[in-house]
């Protein structure tokens, strides 16, 4: 394999490499305190006050004072006899709503269905993936690109012949199977059967595992229904086997059949941040999480006609960005760059230089349309399950995909002279990074220090010999959303940093993977400010620290490769000096993933608690009770640094008790 270093990947300078958080006295006053970390969050903000824009921030302070009750997760509306709210004081105000539920059941209620939302969108995209797949076709837009993975999973889900049997019915066959991983009358789901048998003999005795993803998140719904569930342990262990419902059914299946469908992901050079907007461009953004979209949009921006097009017009080329999730995808499979993570959506528009932002489905602030209209920029929304009022809708065509995403590419194109050049600023800030850790191009590179010689390529085997012999500590997952709660991006970065100073190497997804790009985490030259562990395993590996590991279906990866390793070392998950931190998680769809992560084993810290404070009961559930029917249990710490030595803390009690 080509190495990223021999690719001409340049390198940064330091200061972008390793960002230091400046000290309070020397840190430049922002309008926001929240935005101290970010860069171009305070330019953008005055220019988009000038242009007479309204951002999240605006929104932010009409709010005022958020409501406390809400914030507890005391209020209850499930039925129309309420609402009804606790009293957050002991001793004033209703102890039980009118049906008699208490606060410990209203939380566990609200925090159930928080789940349910979260498994239902991660699992809801994977159902489309599963569907473009039965679609696919030699003369199709629709192709399977991973011919070698389509006869793996085949194989490990039982179908005859799979090596022999022609691609594209093979490839329809397995998809009528995934298909009925929704919906199945009988049974749990197929991927569980990577895990440790001893996890799964726990999932087994703990009925927490997921059957048919559907069925789960129907029931849960049901359970939480007026007059049904009042246990507090009760609706958790419902809440956690739906959550796994999503990241070993939906999301594994979203991601496994993505890279069958368009390939799977390997390393390559990108860059991020808001200054991969090209002036002299037509700039698209894509944003949303469903590839099948966002595959075609690529594909029709390199149609020599709309480029030409776009030449006539004055501009240079085409410019195809991504954000949030579907730059992830994105990213790792084309080199696509990187514009920014969920709270820069607002701040690419603002730049007044995007011809059209191109949406799919979720963290899409519906706020987009209106705040285009200050500029020249067409917001085009495709999905039928996320029809955004304020602009264009063109549905996105699963019959004539690429036709459908030409028109939208050509809407952009069309729209590039309308753009007013006294409104452009585009800031010069971006990053070079590294993309495209797959379990199978992370265990390729593991394969980069063993001795072919002597020793069996193609496992995680030397990544536990590394964690096993003490070079490594342990690893962490760091995952999750922004949120306006928390400062843009340092909660993520500053976890990240200060674990791979402590020799634990990290891997990410979703937007705390934008961040850490961001941040030149992404970087081979990040190894300069690890723990000599960890800096040598990089160096020999040719890795940078942080792996880059997609989208957020992709969380399922990690699952992946912590079972790969658990097996290889013949102990359970939650045995391994392995941990999940979601630093600024905002989404349900966060929920859900925090709640397989907890269910397969993994502690699991998140820097924004849960709607969950208003019942110790539940929280003591939460943080203590859990353990004994999961092996693991949620840390709830918004401060990162606090949060870093927490983990630290427990990836090396993990290493006492299995005695390395």
């Amino acid at each position: 394999m080509l190495s990223v270093r021999d690719s001409g990947l340049p390198a940064i300078p330091f200061c972008l490499i390793r960002p230091e958080k400046p000290a309070p006295e020397t840190r430049r006053k922002l309008s926001n305190p929240l935005l101290e970390y970010d860069q171009i969050a305070e330019t953008l903000l005055q220019k988009a006050a000038a242009d007479g824009a309204e951002t999240m921030w605006d929104r932010k302070a009409a709010l005022k004072t958020q409501c406390q009750f809400g914030e507890k997760g005391i209020c209850c509306r499930i039925c129309a006899m309420g609402p009804c709210r606790i009293s957050p004081v002991e001793g004033k105000g209703a102890k039980a709503g009118i049906c008699g539920a208490t606060k410990d059941t209203i939380v566990a209620r609200n925090f159930a269905r928080m789940v349910a939302g979260g498994s239902s969108a991660h699992s809801d995209h994977a159902r489309d993936i599963v569907h473009a797949m039965h679609r696919a076709s030699e003369e199709g837009p629709f192709k399977i690109r991973s011919e070698e993975k389509l006869r793996r999973i085949a194989n490990e889900w039982g179908i005859e012949d799979a090596d022999t049997k022609e691609k594209y019915d093979l490839a329809h066959e397995l998809s009528e199977m995934a298909l009925l991983e929704f919906g199945k009358p009988f049974g749990t789901q197929r991927f569980l059967s990577r895990a440790p048998q001893v996890r799964q003999d726990l999932w087994n005795r703990e009925k927490i595992a997921p059957r048919a993803i559907d069925q789960e998140v129907v029931t849960l719904m049901h359970s939480t229904h007026v007059g049904c569930a009042s246990d507090p342990e009760s609706i958790l262990r419902r809440s956690i086997r739906t959550g796994m419902a999503d990241g070993w059914g939906g999301s594994m299946i979203g991601t496994e059949f993505s890279d069958i469908m368009y390939g799977v992901p390997t390393e390559r050079a990108s860059e991020s941040n808001l200054g991969v907007i090209d002036p002299e461009m037509v700039n698209i953004v894509l944003h949303g999480h469903d590839p099948n979209l966002a595959e075609m949009v690529v594909v029709a921006s390199q149609n020599p006609e709309l480029v030409d097009r776009a030449k006539e017009l004055g501009a240079k080329g085409i410019n195809v960005v991504g954000m949030c999730c579907t730059g992830n995808e994105m990213t790792m499979r084309h080199g696509v760059k990187i514009a920014g993570n969920f709270y820069q959506q607002e701040m690419a528009v603002i730049t007044g230089a995007v011809e059209a932002v191109i949406v799919d489905v979720q963290c899409i602030f519906p706020a987009l349309p209106k705040l285009a209209k200050n500029y020249h920029t067409r917001f085009i929304s495709t999905s039928p399950k996320a029809v955004i009022a304020g602009d264009l809708y063109i549905e996105f065509d699963e019959e004539d995909p690429l036709g459908c995403a030409t028109e939208i590419v050509s809407k952009a194109v069309e729209n590039y002279p309308n753009r007013d050049n006294s409104k452009v600023n585009v800031p010069d800030l971006k990053t070079d990074t590294i993309v495209g850790y797959s379990v199978e191009t992370t265990i390729a590179a593991l394969d980069r220090v063993v001795n072919s010689q002597t020793d069996v390529t193609g496992t995680t085997k030397p990544l536990g010999e590394l964690i096993w012999a003490g070079v490594l500590r342990g690893a962490a997952g760091v995952v999750g959303c922004n949120n306006p709660k928390t400062e843009h991006d340092y909660s993520h970065v500053e976890v990240m940093k200060r674990l791979i100073e402590n020799d634990i190497i990290c891997v990410t997804t979703g937007c705390a993977a934008q961040a850490a790009a961001k941040a030149g985490l992404l970087q081979l030259e990040a190894k300069d400010m690890c723990g000599r562990g960890l800096r040598e395993a990089c160096e020999r590996a040719n890795i940078p620290p942080v792996l880059h590991m997609g989208s957020c279906v992709d969380i399922s990866r990690i699952l992946d490769l912590v079972c790969l390793v658990a097996n290889e070392r013949g102990v359970d998950t939650a045995e391994l000096p392995v941990v999940g931190v979601a630093p600024e998680w905002m989404s349900e769809k966060a929920v859900a993933i925090a709640s397989y992560c907890v269910g397969t084993g993994l502690d699991t810290y998140l820097g924004i608690t849960p709607y969950v404070e208003g019942s110790e009961v539940f929280m003591d559930l939460m943080q203590d009770g859990m353990k004994d029917w999961t092996g693991a249990h949620f840390v709830f710490e918004k401060d990162p640094v606090k949060t870093a030595d927490l983990i630290i803390e427990d990836i090396e009690q993990k290493r006492e008790a299995l005695g390395i």
